[in-house]
């Protein structure tokens, strides 16, 4: 993917937004791509959840029109993106209904979100040569999933694939390692993505469901912390070195103690995991990137850009808008304490150099 073509003005360099979501227009859009026996079947809508904020669920104007789902229209996604909030590239990531009891529905759904995504928002549109894709898979049901892989590795404006956060094991168990396998066959990044949705995922927080949204909010990070750690623990950047994951929905506020105290107790006892033998700190690098969110870090502090700096997340952090959704991102929101090579890094070169994305030479 090259974006030669992409013009700036001087000085300001580029801007990617590394997650932006998409949706359905409606279910029954959703229903005529699923086709029969799928179209027949009952499922949960993606805004189905047991907390919901206060106000609406997407940012006030999204709605494209009152019949259409937000973030369901490629060019009135992409003039707001590109025309208004001045993004070069934005990376899609597609919104599905949640991990599902029939797992030959769910994949039946990622199958036709997929279609979708390709022919109406990177195939096609005013802004298509503009749109990045996530083709989405199903983890329980890892033969459709590797398939799905093969079939759109191919395509060149597909840049990475896309797994739900919910899942009914962590994502270092073994069952997973043919999905592993596919991805760097492939040649694409893994995105991990809290699922809209109320399927048969577990409860959001280790203390279970949540009464308010202010809890989910607080104790939601902490799912993707159970992801890494347990595949660092169980060896998968060892045994794939080329495995590359994205954590797409924010708090990597979370990694830095995380990672200190795994260090500190990994330090005396490496020899009881020879199959993960170096500190879990030395995993990150060339292995794990996050989006962020709009709660992340300490904001606005003297220390914004030491915090960037500790377990080098400055080299892991891509922005990402999460537009349509009500908590969108804004570049204007990023610590004004961050040093001109951190916001450079954050608003494009970490997600260049993750996606392949070839950029003029005097960018």
């Amino acid at each position: 993917m090259t974006i030669e073509s992409i013009q700036t003005e001087a000085g300001a360099g580029l801007r990617i937004d590394a997650s932006a979501h998409v949706f359905f227009a409606s279910d029954a859009e959703l229903r005529e791509y699923l086709g029969e026996p799928w179209a027949s079947r009952g499922f949960p809508t993606p805004d189905v959840t047991h907390s919901l904020q206060l106000g609406n669920r997407y940012v006030h104007g999204s709605q494209p029109r009152p019949d259409a789902h937000a973030g369901s229209d490629p060019e009135f996604v992409g003039k707001v993106l590109f025309d208004e909030k001045g993004f070069d590239l934005a990376i899609l990531h597609p919104m599905t209904v949640g991990v599902l009891p029939d797992w030959h529905l769910e994949s039946a759904i990622h199958e036709a979100t997929n279609r979708m995504l390709v022919e109406r928002w990177l195939d096609s549109g005013t802004y298509a040569d503009r749109f990045l894709g996530t083709i989405r898979v199903n983890p329980n049901d890892i033969d459709s999933a590797v398939r799905e892989i093969h079939r759109w590795s191919g395509h060149p404006k597909i840049v990475q694939i896309g797994l739900p956060m919910q899942t009914q094991s962590p994502y270092g168990r073994p069952h997973y390692k043919p999905l592993w396998r596919a991805a760097i066959e492939a040649g694409l990044p893994i995105a991990i993505h809290n699922e809209m949705g109320q399927g048969i995922t577990h409860p959001p927080t280790p203390n279970g469901i949540t009464r308010t949204y202010q809890q989910l909010v607080g104790f939601q990070p902490l799912n993707f912390v159970y992801h890494l750690m347990n595949m660092i623990a169980e060896g998968v950047f060892e045994e794939f070195p080329e495995l590359k994951i994205v954590f797409a929905d924010g708090a990597i506020d979370m990694l830095t103690p995380m990672i200190w105290r795994m260090d500190t107790f990994g330090r005396p006892h490496l020899e009881q995991t020879p199959w993960s033998p170096k500190m879990p700190s030395d995993y990150l690098p060339g292995h794990v990137w996050f989006v962020n969110g709009a709660l992340d870090g300490p904001g606005e502090v003297d220390f914004a850009s030491e915090w960037l700096r500790m377990t080098g997340k400055e080299d892991m952090l891509m922005f990402g808008s999460s537009y349509p959704d009500w908590q969108t991102a804004t570049i204007e929101s990023l610590p004004s304490g961050w040093t001109a090579e951190q916001q450079e890094k954050v608003l494009w070169r970490n997600a260049a150099e993750l996606y392949g994305i070839r950029v003029p030479a005097n960018v």
